[in-house]
């Protein structure tokens, strides 16, 4: 009886720990604004937050950001941006714990999609 609870135990763990690795998907990634309440060059300031909502990292975060023309300059390091992506946190890893804000100024408020991620379980 103590080797099929043994093996049922080690099953059990195999099985969750697959499910942890499996779960995650690129649309873990949250992208949230809300108005600063500051005006830039005429235009209303928005801080985005781009969260990781799953316990694997998640890299080379990609974001559609064709339209995308902020008057305030958004450090490249955070949001590198080409004619029709973005790359976010210059593709370094985002944590569940550490999500990547910065802040930038348009009007209307731009509509950040996801385009792709890279997920990391280990």
């Amino acid at each position: 009886m103590a080797p099929f609870a043994n093996l049922f135990a080690a099953l059990l763990f195999v099985s969750l720990l697959c499910k942890g690795n499996f779960q995650c998907v690129p649309n873990d990634i949250a992208i949230s604004q809300k108005m600063t309440g500051f005006q830039i060059h005429g235009m209303t300031e928005w801080n985005v937050t781009i969260s990781n909502n799953c316990l694997c990292s998640q890299s080379e975060v990609k974001l559609d950001c064709r339209g995308f023309q902020t008057t305030k300059s958004v450090d490249p390091s955070i949001l590198a941006v080409t004619d029709t992506e973005c790359l976010v946190n210059n593709g370094l890893p985002i944590f569940k714990s550490n999500p990547v804000i910065f802040t930038y100024a348009q009007d209307p408020k731009f509509d950040f999609k996801l385009i792709s991620s890279q997920i990391a379980c280990s």
